[in-house]
């Protein structure tokens, strides 16, 4: 029985966002047995993924008020829904069912130990992550790589988009987290990830983040391009995340590194260029480069434009500049869309507040 509603469970998350598939050995339910109780997989299920108070929800479904307000805070403080915190004295919590990602999972940062680490990564092997087809990110130039009075796209200017924001998050990433938990090693920097608006609120709120000034943010922003870090904003016109990623511990990169063609997948519009002659195979570029798409030849360096996401990382750190950014044609543009299911807007969260 306790099988079958945990089944029923994972379904329910199916839906929503990038999804959460079944695999064949079922270790999606080793996960879900793992985070929930049966008394919070019902309640999960009462959830919508608009945000609601514990009356409401009660109301709707002829349960409890304060029994449900009990489980829905529990839920809370597991990372199992997205809460929205009182802004003023006398205001209710509010409660949103949360997908697997981003959701669920990125809220077990501070809860990650090495049994749900391992069960993770034995789920990412699988293979199941996302059963829609949606692209959750969208690589971005680092700032270092674009020349100086270039153009560049408002939706890939990082820089711009950046001083937009009025409430920034800086949290741990939850993939190295993850990874490190299930004993990976990994020397990149830990604290990189940016959450905006809705998103920031409740990262403070919750312990998982801290606020940051939009100064705050361009300086740590320099320190991940240093660091050799791809900066990937969640994949909408109006980001609501920016992550800054290492290729060994990002579940999105890591997928698309064992593509043969990460270049022709990833929704980006930029891609290296490299100058032969300028090239004096000093090697900086082959060990930046976190797609393999840069080799040592025999003299220089040869470079796979099927295999380069446009991240600019290489560009940046070359000491002859032999690497440049190029734009790609129109035609293989990708505009970001106007909203993305992998993360709801945050006009969405709270239009019902204003």
């Amino acid at each position: 029985m306790a099988k079958d509603i945990y089944r029923e469970l994972q379904e329910c998350i199916d839906q929503y966002s990038v999804g959460f598939g079944a695999t064949e050995s079922g270790v999606e339910l080793k996960i879900l047995e793992k985070l929930f109780t049966e008394e919070e997989v019902g309640m999960y299920m009462d959830l919508t993924l608009e945000l609601e108070s514990a009356q409401e929800v009660a109301a709707r479904t002829n349960q409890d008020p304060a029994k449900v307000e009990g489980v829905l805070q529990g839920m809370m403080k597991k990372g199992l829904v997205f809460p929205r915190y009182p802004k003023k004295e006398g205001e209710p919590f509010y409660y949103a069912a949360a997908p697997f990602v981003h959701g669920i999972f990125e809220h077990q940062l501070k809860r990650m130990d090495k049994e749900l680490a391992e069960l993770v990564e034995e789920y990412i092997q699988e293979g199941a992550m996302a059963t829609k087809q949606i692209l959750p990110m969208r690589t971005v130039p680092v700032s270092a790589s674009i020349p100086d009075g270039k153009s560049i796209a408002p939706y890939d200017d990082v820089r711009k988009i950046l001083k937009s924001k009025d409430r920034i998050s800086l949290s741990d990433c939850v993939c190295a987290v993850q990874h490190k938990a299930a004993g990976h090693d990994c020397d990149q920097p830990l604290e990189v990830c940016m959450g905006f608006d809705f998103y920031a609120d409740y990262y403070v709120a919750t312990g998982m983040g801290r606020w940051i000034t939009q100064e705050e943010a361009l300086a740590r922003l320099d320190d991940c391009e240093e660091a050799g870090l791809i900066a990937q904003f969640s994949n909408s016109e109006n980001p609501e995340a920016l992550c800054n990623c290492c290729a060994e511990c990002c579940g999105a990169l890591r997928l698309l590194k064992l593509s043969p063609q990460p270049g022709l997948l990833a929704p980006t519009n930029h891609y290296a260029v490299l100058d032969s002659e300028l090239c004096t195979a000093c090697g900086v570029c082959v060990d930046r480069c976190q797609m393999d798409a840069i080799t040592m030849g025999d003299e220089v360096a040869e470079l796979n434009r099927d295999r380069c996401i446009g991240c600019g990382v290489c560009v940046s750190s070359c000491p002859e500049d032999a690497l440049s950014l190029k734009e790609k044609p129109e035609a293989e543009r990708k505009t970001p869309p106007e909203r993305c299911d992998f993360m709801k807007p945050t006009s969405e969260f709270e239009s019902r507040f204003r």
